[in-house]
């Protein structure tokens, strides 16, 4: 967006009553992330000035590594993104709102002009996305979630690209990794009204790509680090999919009434909650889910599936291309362009030719 567009398009949207819905979203939206890439300042900046944090200096010069990484080794588009970085002074780049209703764990869904319909709406401020939640009827379970990152899908990389944020540049690096090459895959292809399939195949670039950082680039300390948090994630991934199935069998069984249904929907979450309980006992004090937890509902089960449902069958045509990424994301591009159904019929095919056959669920709370 030139200069002159994007000023006159924050002319047309001052002064518009409200953010959390109509013109006043969009403004929110634009000036929100004018406001992030304001805030930028080329990471090169932050490595020379003698005020930078010993900590900060690190993990900004790891990040150039992964850069450089994610385009010599993975293919990953070489431009302006993750050149720069930005203290928000909040804990999220956005906050994002999901809702699904009492019995089920279809996502509701809003429609853009440009991403086309997706099962979130984004704000940049905690407290609007909150009034927003409490807008909405009273028949649906909604959530709230921090999202420490976001893409523009290479559409901003004329002003500086999308930037390393405070809110995820302190991770493991093998998560730091992970989330850098996981976004710069949305800048490789994005489709259209196709949510699941755009997270499931940045998540397996991101899957692929951090192992392959790991085992090169990352020294002896690092890969401990990363080791002790993913044995977490796997852990209450598992216990997440595990319970996610049980509600959607609740939920799709033809014989039970909706009474039954409530019933049967509060053992499996009470299940869930002393599971959860049990698994963290063994975690030496961590509570890094626990928020998470508490808050578990329709909504916060029916977000998981858009960024792992189709991760296996991506890892197999990874694999069916030679571990070649070129090829991979042209075969990806291929699949990309054929109608939706047909797409997923092919994503379930090579699913099926994946080790185990099955799908697993990424909780969006994995990166906090």
């Amino acid at each position: 967006m030139h200069g002159a567009l994007l000023g006159l398009l924050l002319v047309v949207l001052a002064g518009c009553a409200g953010t959390t819905t109509g013109i006043g979203y969009y403004w929110q939206s634009v000036s929100g992330h004018v406001a992030l890439m304001q805030a930028a300042r080329p990471v090169e900046d932050w490595l020379t000035d003698a005020s930078t944090p010993a900590n900060l200096r690190r993990k900004l010069e790891t990040a150039r590594g992964i850069r450089a990484f994610a385009v010599s080794e993975l293919g990953l588009p070489d431009n302006a993104s993750y050149h720069r970085y930005a203290d928000l002074k909040r804990r999220a780049a956005v906050y994002n709102v999901v809702a699904a209703p009492e019995l089920s764990l279809k996502l509701q869904t809003w429609c853009f002009p440009v991403v086309g319909c997706v099962g979130y709406r984004g704000y940049y401020d905690e407290t609007v996305a909150r009034d927003f939640a409490a807008t909405l009827a009273g028949g649906l379970e909604v959530s709230v979630y921090p999202v420490p990152a976001y893409s523009t899908l290479g559409w901003m990389n004329w002003a500086g690209g999308d930037p390393l944020l405070n809110t995820f540049i302190a991770q493991p690096d093998g998560e730091l990794a992970r989330l850098i090459f996981h976004e710069l895959a949305h800048q490789v292809l994005y489709v259209k009204d196709d949510t699941a399939f755009n997270e499931s195949f940045a998540t397996a670039v991101e899957r692929i790509g951090g192992a392959r950082w790991l085992a090169t680039q990352a020294g002896e300390a690092a890969r401990v680090e990363y080791a002790a948090f993913d044995a977490r994630r796997q852990a209450f991934r598992a216990l997440t999919r595990e319970t996610r199935l049980r509600l959607k069998a609740v939920y799709e069984d033809a014989t039970l009434d909706e009474q039954a249904k409530r019933a049967g929907k509060a053992r499996v979450m009470d299940g869930f909650r002393t599971a959860y309980a049990q698994l963290k006992a063994g975690w030496g004090g961590y509570a890094g889910y626990d928020a998470w937890v508490q808050q578990a509902n329709n909504a916060a089960f029916g977000a998981q599936a858009a960024y792992d449902e189709w991760v296996p069958a991506f890892e197999t045509l990874f694999e069916r291309e030679g571990g070649d990424f070129t090829r991979f994301y042209d075969a990806v591009r291929a699949l990309a362009e054929q109608p939706r159904a047909q797409r997923h019929a092919a994503l379930r095919e090579l699913g099926r030719l994946a080790p185990g056959g099955t799908t697993a669920f990424l909780n969006p709370s994995d990166r906090r």
